[in-house]
C-alpha cells in the first residue's frame, strides 16, 4: 500500500471518528434532557453616564463599588451635574478629573443589579437547537463550589459571537458561538456579583 494511499485511510477513519463523536454527543444532549454550558459568566448591561456638552471634568462624586440611588449626582463637567439614571452599582470611574472630555464620553459606569444574568455561550452544534426561551436552567458560580442555583432562559442571541469562532479540524466549517441568556431571583442570590465565572446546564424537557 502506498503512503498517499494509507494518509486517505488514516485521514477518512479520523473524519468518520468525528462524526461518531458528534452523534453520540447529540444523542447524550437529548437523552439526558440537558445541554451542559461551560463558559459562562455573571453580568449585567453597563450603563454609561456621560455629558451632553464638551466641557472640563470637574469633579467625580462617586466612587468604584459605591451603591447610588436614582438621580444622584455622580459628577460635573461645567456647568452641567450628571446624575444616575436608575439605582445601582458603580463600576467604573474616569480618574482624568480636571482635562477636557466629550459630550458622550462615559465618565461613570455603572450597572443595575436586579439585570444581573447569567451569560452562557454555547457552540451551535453542541445543544443550542435543544434551547428555547422558558426552559428552566441550574447554575454554579466558581466563587462558591457546587452550590446549585436557578433560573430560567429569557434570551438567545439571534446571532452570533464572531470572536468565538473555532474550527472543525475535518472540514474546516466555521462552528459559531450564541450567547444565551438565563435571568434568576437577584433577590434571592444577593451574593452573585457582577463577572463572576459560572457553568449552567439548560433543561430542554
Amino acid at each position: 500500500m502506498t503512503s498517499s494511499r494509507k494518509r486517505l485511510i488514516i485521514v477518512i477513519s479520523g473524519a468518520l471518528c468525528i462524526i461518531a463523536a458528534g452523534v453520540t454527543a447529540a444523542f447524550f444532549i437529548t437523552a439526558n434532557g440537558r445541554v451542559a454550558v461551560d463558559t459562562a459568566s455573571i453580568q449585567a448591561p453597563l450603563i454609561g453616564l456621560t455629558s451632553t456638552v464638551p466641557g472640563r471634568l470637574d469633579a467625580i462624586y462617586v466612587h468604584t463599588g459605591d451603591t447610588v440611588a436614582a438621580n444622584q449626582p455622580v459628577a460635573s463637567v461645567g456647568t452641567q451635574v450628571i446624575t444616575s439614571k436608575v439605582a445601582g452599582l458603580i463600576v467604573s470611574v474616569s480618574d482624568t478629573v480636571g482635562a477636557p472630555v466629550g459630550a458622550g464620553t462615559p465618565i461613570v459606569t455603572m450597572i443595575d443589579p436586579t439585570q444581573l444574568r447569567v451569560v452562557g455561550r454555547i457552540d451551535e452544534t453542541k445543544g443550542l437547537a435543544e434551547i428555547r426561551v422558558g426552559n428552566p436552567v441550574t447554575f454554579t458560580v466558581d466563587a462558591f463550589g457546587g452550590k446549585e442555583f436557578t433560573g430560567v432562559i429569557d434570551e438567545i442571541a439571534p446571532t452570533s459571537n464572531q470572536s468565538g469562532i473555532v474550527f472543525n479540524i475535518s472540514s474546516q466549517r466555521q462552528i459559531q458561538q450564541f450567547d444565551i441568556k438565563a435571568r434568576y431571583d437577584t433577590s434571592a442570590y444577593p451574593e452573585l456579583k457582577n463577572g463572576m465565572s459560572a457553568r449552567l446546564w439548560v433543561r430542554t424537557n
